[in-house]
């Protein structure tokens, strides 16, 4: 009898365990697998996005009482509230009753009534009401409540953990906050949020949020002219984020409104965090754009991204210019790793070596994260 050859999920995990803590100067990009099998995107979705800290939106998309949304998260349907109380809840978005969603959209209400049977729920998540539910023997209200999922706020950002098991957010992102504290995006007011679906992977989007090396050549005519490529700089990383600051070109003009505690440095440059897996975010003098990665399939990536700053209004020209803007380089971003994608799935790529530490450091950041998550020896 022969031994079965290893499956290819197998050999995958074994190249990524082989990657964890390698020197970063024998840094390599990753083979095209690891973005196109659906045995490893599988994998992922079980055992980074069901037991971690996972963003799903900014708490300025639910300001007031009864204020809600609903998302999604690995098939897993979703309901943030703002409860009487002020709280923020995140509900399985999923009726005790038969398993259909009670709430869709985006709005205000005092309660969530299921569309099939009427089953109804309170903002706090509790059962109101069950039409001729009273002759049944086994119903008992108190035990029909939404199911409520583990959530924290992090500078006014939510993070969900769906199966409730993950150690606190905020202590593992300590060792940012002093490259973050200054621009106070917990002061800041959310002016525009969008719900996307590009066509590559999530990992694909991490990446280049994550990396200033494509900044001249992509966005020659958008972001070259702010944050060329030649000034960014590595920050230093942890085992829950990795981060680089984006500097900007002398002739680039002050960007305002800004808190006045920034300094010098931090009115002259934007910085950028990845909260891993799959939370993105820019901190800019004036403004700080977010993205909400969410894996779809392996070639799609479901986007929940927006803006805060110090402008109140949404309507205001420095708002609307801003998020014009971010459009154009998002575009060019889409364009690209829309490409990207198919060429990942050849069978000639071979992966290359990665730029020097400020250009693609927060790269490998990223897959020693992945490898001692995943990786086995």
């Amino acid at each position: 009898m022969t031994s079965q050859a290893p499956s290819r999920l197998s050999e995958l995990l074994a190249r990524l365990a082989a990657v964890k803590g390698q020197a970063r100067s024998q840094a390599r990009a990753m083979s095209g697998e690891f973005y196109t099998s659906p045995d490893f995107a599988a994998l992922e979705r079980d055992r980074l996005f069901r037991t971690q800290w996972i963003c799903i939106g900014h708490e300025g998309e639910v300001p007031a009482a009864g204020d809600y949304f609903t998302t999604e998260l690995v098939g897993e349907p979703l309901l943030v509230v703002r409860s009487a109380d002020g709280d923020i809840r995140v509900f399985s978005n999923v009726c005790r009753h038969r398993g259909s969603p009670v709430a869709q959209g985006a709005g205000n209400a005092s309660r969530f009534v299921c569309s099939y049977h009427a089953w109804s729920y309170g903002l706090d998540g509790r059962l109101l009401a069950a039409p001729l539910m009273v002759e049944s023997e086994v119903f008992k209200k108190k035990d029909c409540a939404l199911t409520t999922l583990a959530s924290e706020r992090w500078y006014g950002y939510l993070f969900v953990n769906l199966d409730g098991q993950a150690a606190p957010l905020a202590p593992t992102l300590a060792a940012a906050i002093p490259h973050i504290r200054n621009y106070h995006p917990e002061q800041q007011h959310h002016v525009f949020c969008a719900d996307e679906v590009w066509n590559t992977n999530w990992k694909s989007l991490v990446e280049n949020f994550m990396e200033g090396y494509h900044l001249s050549p992509l966005h020659a005519t958008t972001l070259h002219a702010v944050t060329p490529t030649a000034l960014c700089e590595k920050l230093s990383d942890g085992p829950a984020f990795t981060g680089y600051r984006s500097n900007f070109h002398p002739d680039c003009p002050e960007r305002g409104p800004f808190s006045g505690d920034l300094t010098r440095q931090e009115q002259r440059s934007d910085v950028f965090y990845c909260v891993y897996p799959s939370f993105v975010v820019g901190f800019c003098p004036h403004f700080t754009l977010y993205m909400c990665l969410r894996p779809l399939t392996t070639g799609t990536v479901g986007i929940r991204w927006g803006v805060t700053g110090m402008t109140a209004d949404p309507q205001s020209p420095v708002v609307k210019d801003y998020v014009e803007f971010c459009k154009k380089f998002s575009a060019e971003d889409r364009m690209q790793l829309e490409r990207l994608h198919i060429g990942l799935h050849s069978r000639h790529y071979v992966p290359g070596p990665l730029a020097p530490d400020a250009f693609e450091g927060t790269i490998w950041d990223f897959w020693q994260y992945i490898s001692r998550a995943l990786g086995t020896e």
